[in-house]
């Protein structure tokens, strides 16, 4: 069994940042795609970012410019840069790994931004 451990979460006022953290118990080369998602009280989960293998990235509109993903291989750790925070980003995070046979999630990380 694979686990993820999300940290980094918080409250910060409009316009802060973050960087969220994502370990694994397991070698991140083993892992196609990973992601953070987040989910907002009332709101379905949604996809924030996604990395692949060969690091390619992909955000959701509301993130693009503000948001940066990385993983470090080497370290099983995926991180999530978060800068210019909005009220709107305040939910849960989690962070994802899939592929063929598996999807792993962490437990989740609250993040709050206050106006």
């Amino acid at each position: 069994q694979v686990h993820l451990v999300e940290s980094g979460g918080g409250l910060v006022q409009a316009g802060g940042s973050l960087r969220l953290s994502c370990a694994a118990s397991a070698s991140f080369f083993s892992f196609n795609a990973m992601g953070w998602y987040r989910q907002a009280p009332g709101k379905q989960r949604e996809s924030v970012a996604t990395i692949t293998t060969g690091r390619n990235t992909n955000y959701v509109d509301s993130v693009k410019g503000r948001f940066t993903i990385s993983r470090d291989n080497a370290k099983s750790t995926m991180y999530l840069q978060m800068n210019s925070l909005k009220p709107e980003d305040t939910a849960v995070y989690y962070c994802n790994a899939h592929g063929p046979g598996y999807d792993y999630w962490g437990q989740g990380t609250q993040v709050t931004v206050s106006s």
